[in-house]
């Protein structure tokens, strides 16, 4: 696996909002074109970060029988 690299956007401020909006537009197909080839394989991923990060989460539940309210 790669590193991930820290990138900065700067949004101009100056967009007018048929500008801010095509953007938008430009980033919601960009999501459903990675998602319609890269789906399935994105959700295992977050399936396996979430399964690590609830292993290493504390169970909250001090006594580990009584159930926490």
């Amino acid at each position: 696996m790669t590193t991930p690299l820290a990138v900065s956007v700067l949004i101009p401020d100056r967009w007018t909002p048929e500008q801010a909006l095509a953007v938008l537009e430009l980033l919601n197909e960009l999501r459903d074109a990675l998602w319609a080839v890269h789906g399935d394989r994105i959700q295992e991923h977050l399936q396996q970060q979430q399964g690590s990060a609830h292993a290493s989460a504390p169970s909250g539940d001090p006594n580990g029988d009584d159930p926490v309210f």
